[in-house]
């Protein structure tokens, strides 16, 4: 009897953590940004992101920001122009580069100087296909200025 009523229980909890909406795993690695001079007021965070499900990047936060965006640099004919986007797609299994001169978090009205070696804390939130989110705690560290830009065509 003892066996029975301990057996319910568990299989509730089995059927409603299956029935759950299965949330994406998100790995973020490489993250950092770039270090700025004293006045600068802004600047860039730069990671990969491999999600094991379909998700959408929606937005970051960061303290040390007054505005946090999601932009693309993209070629307009002999000018490289950078533009917010709404999000950016994670499709499964893929890994999404946020790179300088392609896709990357724009950090403006920075609240102080980022200085190479201080760590940058950022908050990504993540929609995942059946719109639940999710928010993933990212440190990023502070390359110096003169970190290599990568450009994509």
């Amino acid at each position: 009897m003892q066996k029975r009523f301990l057996a319910a229980p568990l299989l509730a909890a089995i059927l409603a953590l299956g029935s759950a909406p299965a949330m994406a795993d998100v790995a973020v690695s490489e993250a950092w940004v770039r270090a700025t001079v004293p006045a600068q007021k802004a600047t860039g965070a730069f990671m990969q992101l491999k999600s094991d499900a379909d998700a959408r990047l929606l937005s970051a936060t960061s303290p040390v920001a007054g505005v946090v965006e999601i932009h693309e640099m993209v070629m307009d004919g002999a000018v490289m122009k950078m533009n917010a986007v709404p999000g950016l797609d994670l499709p499964a299994g893929r890994t999404v580069e946020l790179a300088p001169g392609g896709y990357h978090v724009m950090l403006m009205d920075l609240k102080q100087q980022v200085k190479e070696g201080d760590e940058v804390p950022l908050t990504l939130t993540v929609e995942n296909k059946d719109g639940s989110r999710a928010t993933l705690e990212v440190k990023a560290a502070a390359r110096p200025l003169n970190a290599p830009m990568k450009m994509h065509h």
